[in-house]
């Protein structure tokens, strides 16, 4: 299909999918299927089989085995990196329908979807390189009689647990590194956003994957979610979603098996704007910040702190840009910002947005669900005279709300960047290169942006500082969280003997 000449429709008929595993789709059969309505449309686009425990068992078997009798562990580098460098290719002939249904199930717009899937190529090509550049290190510096080598070893089964804001950039952010590092994995994408998961799959196959290396169990996070978590024979879990569930997590771990665990959990992210910015920049920076798939996004900038000399200005600014903001079909074009992706989030939006007027914040734009005669819609939302003690102002809404504070030197806008619980991302907007860095020091954050915001690629490593999670994901670290490091003696030479 030309997207471009042709107006892209929701399918007539929902597309059915199976569950994935040792390099085969499983159809439903007897088991209960789950069926998505667009959330854009309100018309059904996918059926997905609702796993059961056993069937989790039966694709962590599957992986164990592809683990344990190296068909994946055992091969050069260079063999792994064949097989990614052939996936990013066939996502790339694929790059249409990806985006299509990326579109359909989660409610971001096409444009959007496709710039994501392109994204999700570079991990791919990204990634292949690192199978071939991880490496250990060696000590000649033990003396004659020894020498020390420490290897990287993959850490074996990966459980890795998706969410529905970016079903395949999250999941595209882990796998390829995961895989690079030799490791097998089963993945549990989100019921509501699970077909590019189950695409994927099936695209490693074609590119020469092994049966069993990647395996995907469909269902809820309650059931199966909970029994990955526990599950005896995950070697490692990633999860990204709230910190709540994060926190569950660590408890199931610790219950278990003491697996480890990648988590990226959730963030209250400032936007620093000092008054010598470019304001006109800053402004359609926050409006992005804040606006980009329809604020569902972990790393969103939902705290604007600007300047007080320079605060209503900026904010009637930020204003503005928020009022132009394209919210529509998320199959149509020139759509910026679509559907919200669930229900219950719709209805969370929206209790925020009326307990901020309760508690005395002044509503300055949006705040209200639009009406397209189908699907679920808020216009970008942003707030004023807004206290640090106020919900809008410390909860994580996931949603298209932004509120304003101000502050008076740079010392001030450090302590209110840092007054969260969370530290997963952070921007500044100022043209003074010793304020840039003053604060790029230290606000607590594990992504930053100078002048831009939500920007980057597959070479910088992706996490958080305090309740925004463990570990890291993407660039050579993305590699190294999913391998064990081991230290090797190797005696050289007759041996002194301990007993005379």
């Amino acid at each position: 299909m030309d997207a471009v000449s042709k107006k892209l429709m929701p399918p007539t008929q929902p597309r059915e999918f199976g569950f994935y595993v040792d390099g085969r789709f499983i159809p439903p059969g007897k088991r209960e299927v789950f069926e998505r309505a667009s959330p854009g449309h309100d018309v059904p686009v996918t059926r997905i089989p609702k796993c059961t425990e056993d069937d989790l068992d039966v694709a962590v078997a599957s992986a164990r085995l592809a683990f344990e009798d190296r068909r994946w562990s055992g091969l050069a580098g260079g063999d792994r990196a064949a097989v990614l460098l052939k996936a990013a290719e066939i996502i790339r002939a694929r790059h249409e329908e990806i985006a299509y249904w990326e579109c359909l199930e989660n409610g971001k717009p096409i444009a959007q979807a496709r710039a994501e899937v392109g994204g999700c190529i570079g991990m791919f090509e990204y990634a292949s390189g690192l199978a071939r550049a991880l490496h250990g290190d060696s000590f000649n510096n033990l003396g004659d009689s020894m020498f020390g080598i420490v290897t990287r070893e993959p850490v074996g089964v990966v459980g890795l647990i998706t969410p529905w804001n970016f079903p395949f950039l999250i999941l595209c952010e882990r796998v390829p590194y995961i895989l690079a590092s030799g490791c097998t994995l089963v993945v549990k994408p989100s019921e509501v956003t699970s077909a590019t998961t189950l695409i994927l799959a099936e695209i490693l196959s074609e590119a020469g994957l092994p049966d069993g290396v990647m395996n995907v169990v469909t269902g809820s996070g309650s059931t199966i979610g909970q029994a990955m978590t526990e599950h005896m024979d995950i070697d490692m879990l990633s999860f990204t979603g709230s910190t709540n569930v994060g926190r569950s997590c660590v408890a199931a771990s610790g219950k278990s098996n003491f697996k480890k665990l990648g988590l990226e959990l959730g963030g209250k992210n400032p936007q620093i704007v000092f008054a010598d910015a470019d304001l006109e920049d800053a402004a359609d920076g926050v409006a992005f910040g804040i606006a980009f798939n329809t604020g569902q996004c972990c790393v969103s900038g939902s705290r604007l702190i600007v300047e007080r000399s320079v605060a209503d200005e900026f904010a009637g600014m930020v204003a503005d840009k928020l009022a132009k903001i394209r919210v529509g079909d998320p199959l149509d074009e020139q759509t910026q910002v679509g559907a919200i992706t669930t229900d219950a989030q719709n209805r969370t939006i929206m209790s925020y947005i009326e307990r901020g007027q309760k508690e005395g914040a002044t509503l300055v734009c949006g705040g209200v669900q639009l009406d397209f005669g189908q699907g679920q819609y808020i216009a970008p939302t942003l707030f004023k005279d807004v206290d640090s003690d106020m919900a809008i102002a410390k909860d994580e809404i996931f949603g298209p709300v932004l509120t304003v504070q101000s502050f008076e030197t740079v010392d001030e806008a450090i302590q209110m960047a840092n007054d969260t619980v969370y530290g997963l991302a952070a921007s500044v907007w100022t043209k003074n290169i010793d304020k840039a860095l003053m604060v790029t020091r230290q606000v607590q954050a594990g992504r930053f942006w100078v002048n831009t915001t939500l920007s980057g690629g597959p070479e910088l490593p992706l996490g958080g500082f305090k309740q925004s999670g463990w570990g890291r994901e993407a660039g050579m670290m993305g590699v190294e969280e999913y391998t064990q490091v081991k230290s090797v003696h190797i005696e050289i030479g007759k041996r002194s003997p301990w007993v005379a």
